[in-house]
């Protein structure tokens, strides 16, 4: 579709394409943009309120959280909630599902975020972002089970995330294709940036965290080395959704893998992992924990966490090839 086009205009437009869609989907989507514009107006403002203040709290994983990041958790599930599209809700802010009250008009897709991925750089006026996953439930009863969210990356419908920066980015795929767009704040609406995102095959971006390096497996040092004798540019911000967005456009790989401090790797699965797995694939690059496909993982729960690789498919395959045959 031309450049420019609205989201909501775009959404339709697939929707068509699939004669038997209810527009539940189509409703959702538009929702998530309004989460979206909702977070992206208060991370603009946050320096001049209190938001970027800790919350005086741990999250489940033992991190500070800042109020910032409760905002963002809060404001999904608020509008989210109401929307009549959801049976349930799981974010790396929250220990258990949230289940959608009874009062509300109820759906049959589970959605799963990251609400506010990268908020610790948020004061460094760093790029921060949103990442979310969609899936269709499976079980029938009057609300949500566990087994509705311990899915297989390959199964999700939909995967997106939103980085709020210069200019806002929504960025989303179904599996056909992976379409970007960004937020005229003049107008409020999100217009067509990039429609059918491919990644090169090949990058020269390399983004990991060198402080790193004195707990990482050899096999990881080994590729690093390779890595910068072949020219490749290290490019860190500490952000997820940054470095994987910058890396999904210009080519390249990120990698955050096992160590001897996280022998089970850092990031999580299903809010982070899993998603951005789901996109780069619909792109036609690669994610990997380095041994396993990210796509054909099963959770064994919500918050596992799992080493991730990912990128520029040639990138990844290599970098594949020596982390699975080095110790």
């Amino acid at each position: 579709m031309k450049k420019g086009t609205t989201l909501t205009r775009f959404v339709m437009a697939q929707q068509r394409m699939h004669p038997g869609s209810t527009g539940d989907f189509t409703g959702l989507l538009t929702d998530i943009a309004t989460v979206a514009k909702i977070i992206a107006r208060e991370v603009n403002r946050a320096g001049l309120t209190d938001l970027l203040d800790y919350q005086g709290a741990k999250n489940i994983h033992g991190e500070q959280v800042r109020k910032l990041d409760v905002f963002a958790n809060e404001t999904f599930i608020s509008i989210l909630s109401d929307t009549g599209h959801l049976i349930g809700m799981a974010s790396e802010e929250m220990p258990d599902v949230y289940h959608v009250p009874e009062s509300c008009a109820r759906g049959n897709y589970i959605f799963m975020m990251d609400p506010l991925d990268g908020s610790s750089n948020a004061d460094a006026n760093i790029s921060i972002g949103s990442i979310f996953s969609i899936y269709k439930r499976k079980s029938k009863g009057p609300t949500a089970i566990l087994s509705d969210f311990l899915r297989q990356g390959l199964e999700q419908v939909c995967a997106g995330y939103v980085i709020y920066g210069q200019t806002t980015i929504l960025v989303y795929s179904t599996g056909n294709g992976v379409h970007g767009f960004s937020l005229d704040p003049s107008i409020g609406e999100f217009l067509l940036l990039h429609e059918n995102i491919r990644i090169p095959e090949k990058g020269n971006i390399y983004s990991i965290n060198e402080s790193n390096a004195p707990t990482w497996n050899e096999s990881v040092r080994h590729y690093i080395d390779r890595a910068k004798k072949e020219g490749m540019t290290a490019r860190y911000t500490g952000s997820l959704v940054s470095d994987f967005h910058r890396n999904l456009v210009k080519g390249g790989i990120f990698l955050y893998p096992a160590d001897k401090k996280n022998q089970r790797g850092k990031l999580r699965l299903l809010y982070e992992a899993s998603p951005l797995a789901f996109i780069v694939h619909a792109a036609g690059g690669m994610a990997t924990t380095g041994e396993q496909m990210i796509l054909e993982i099963w959770p064994e729960s919500l918050h596992q966490r799992v080493p991730l690789v990912i990128g520029s498919p040639n990138d990844v395959r290599t970098a594949m090839l020596i982390i699975a045959h080095r110790t």
